[in-house]
């Protein structure tokens, strides 16, 4: 503890002259290695130990750093608190760091704020001011090992290295055979966020309960007007989706109490658990079993936490009527008796909403350029297509792809009312390749080159099968790190692919940022650095570019002279 508190105080003297010359390298280190010592505290239930190793991080600078760097590069970075403070200064930035103590702190209101969801009404978000934003990602910092060791094995919703995808494979692994449940209970929490009992967290919860009680009472403004929060935690806070999980963990082990886990007790009761956030499935061998025994089992666990379920979304489905989860329709169809087929397909509300989102764009841009067009839809058709690639979306996608061509075709008519259909052909659609009807154009860049963009057909997104994360596994665990890391390969390959000079410069760093050693991720986001600027004769070859993290790109060009971690052919200090 004495060598992580000294390291921490050098890098705080350094800190002290510049956000920029924070050595970043250093706190993922110190705070890397805090978090596996209190995952492994927790794993062998010494709770002391966990608390003291949670004091250590929480005191640490380097976590401090690590928390303001997240609240102020994260979506959310632009929208203020009721104090209307943003800190997008590294002067304030720096400051923030010194701010982050737990003497004296007492967070201020949310701000409350609505936006709507796809029922027609309206959810409401909590937002609180950057400081308040700041200690919850500190805190999150140490609560997010005890939440991972002791964490559902089957939820997948707001953890890292866990997505939707994971949560669709489960499906898939429990259901697909001929002998598996044919009944599947579709729960949803009522006001999840907004219910969950403070007697519970405060009880439970392995954190500072003294800052944890100040979030959970803060109230929140609406309107001018300061309400009380007697329940729940705030959606739009840092740290509520982990609370949530925390909550919600332990329902898993319940029903495997109640029907067990070995292979005769599972063939004979077919209950399987799978979680998403707030919104779960149960399977069943029997519609009464669902019915009688496990809902109520369910309706009792949620009670303790001050929860119940939305009488108006739980529903108990045969499996051959399919149900919708993530956007996504499971269903088995029959081929033939006995043959069933379980096929996952995109769920047609989903793709409804695709849709509306997609004409709606267009409409707007009724009056644009064809290249501004083509630039705003491709980001929203391959985000979608990419989400349902693991799934049977073919025949989706091709549909898609049709529909989209449509309202294209009806936008180039609106703005040529009086041209012929072969006029408006040649002017916004041409054959490429083995494409006809491809909607394109020519675009100059800046330095005076002709470019043709292309609008992206979701059916060019191929169907992979997506291998699903094995249970047991969690990132605090350095026995799972080379596994980890062969996933994110993996991934990132994937989300790569048709970007040929992202992929090849993430290959040959090995997917590091040489600024800092740490991995560049979808989340952690990258910047293209050019070695040898273009002002000094720098060309845009693969020699002379390297991918770095966004914050380690700004600080390079603001500090030139600064130590790189991982040393890169062609790099100089000059």
């Amino acid at each position: 503890m004495t060598v992580l508190t000294k390291v921490d105080m050098d890098a705080a003297s350094v800190a002290t002259e510049e956000w920029r010359s924070i050595n970043w390298a250093k706190c993922h280190e110190v705070v890397r290695r805090l978090q596996v010592r209190i995952a492994k505290a927790t794993s062998d239930g010494d709770l002391r130990r966990v608390k003291a190793l949670q004091w250590l991080l929480t005191h640490s600078f380097s976590a401090k750093a690590l928390a303001v760097r997240r609240v102020t590069e994260n979506q959310g970075k632009n929208t203020p608190g009721v104090d209307g403070v943003t800190w997008s200064t590294p002067e304030a930035k720096t400051a923030g760091i010194q701010d982050l103590k737990r003497r004296g702190y007492q967070p201020q209101p949310l701000r409350r704020v609505y936006i709507p969801k796809a029922n027609g009404k309206l959810r409401p978000l909590g937002i609180p001011t950057m400081t308040d934003r700041a200690i919850q990602a500190l805190h999150l910092l140490a609560l997010l090992p005890v939440a991972e060791t002791t964490a559902d094995w089957n939820s997948y919703g707001f953890r890292p290295e866990r997505s939707t995808h994971d949560a669709i494979e489960q499906l898939f692994c429990v259901l697909r055979s001929r002998g598996s449940a044919q009944w599947v209970m579709e729960a949803d929490i009522k006001g999840c966020f907004d219910n969950i009992g403070h007697s519970w967290l405060l009880g439970n919860v392995l954190t500072d309960t003294s800052v944890l009680e100040k979030w959970l009472k803060a109230g929140y403004i609406d309107k001018g007007e300061l309400f009380p929060t007697e329940a729940g935690t705030p959606q739009g806070g840092i740290i509520s989706p982990t609370l949530a999980n925390l909550a919600l963990d332990g329902l898993e082990d319940l029903l495997e109490q109640k029907f067990g886990s070995s292979r005769s007790q599972a063939r004979k009761y077919q209950v399987h658990f799978c979680r998403y956030a707030d919104d779960f499935v149960i399977t069943g061998k029997l519609q009464e079993m669902l019915e009688n025994e496990v809902k109520p089992l369910v309706k009792e666990f949620l009670a303790s936490r001050g929860l119940e379920l939305s009488e108006e979304k739980t529903k108990i489905t045969h499996i051959s009527e399919g149900f919708d989860f993530l956007g996504q329709n499971v269903r088995k169809y029959r081929f033939g008796k006995p043959n069933t087929k379980l096929l996952i397909t995109p769920s047609n509300k989903n793709v409804q909403t695709f849709l509306d989102g997609i004409r709606e764009a267009i409409h707007e841009l009724r009056s644009a350029k064809q290249a501004h067009v083509i630039e705003t839809l491709n980001p929203k058709i391959l985000g979608w297509a990419n989400y349902h690639r693991h799934i049977v979306a073919k025949d989706t996608f091709s549909k898609v792809d049709h529909e989209i061509w449509r309202a294209l075709w009806r936008w180039a008519e609106r703005r040529h009312p009086s041209k012929s259909g072969r006029w408006i052909h040649d002017r916004y659609f041409d054959e490429i390749g083995e494409r006809r009807h491809v909607f394109n154009c020519w675009k100059k860049t800046e330095d005076g080159k002709q470019i043709r963009l292309l609008l992206r057909n979701a059916s060019d997104v191929k169907i992979s099968r997506h291998v699903k994360i094995r249970d047991e596994a969690q990132p605090f665990d350095p026995a799972f790190e080379e596994y980890f890391e062969n996933r994110l390969t993996v991934k990132m390959v994937k989300s790569l692919e048709g970007r040929r000079t992202l992929l090849y410069l993430w290959k040959t760093q090995k997917g590091l940022c040489p600024v800092c050693g740490e991995l560049i991720t979808g989340i952690t986001g990258r910047n293209i650095h050019h070695l040898v600027s273009k002002e000094r004769g720098g060309t845009d070859s693969f020699l002379n570019l390297v991918l770095l993290h966004p914050v380690c790109h700004r600080q390079h060009h603001s500090n030139p002279g600064l130590k790189w971690r991982i040393p890169v052919e062609g790099y100089t200090l000059t």
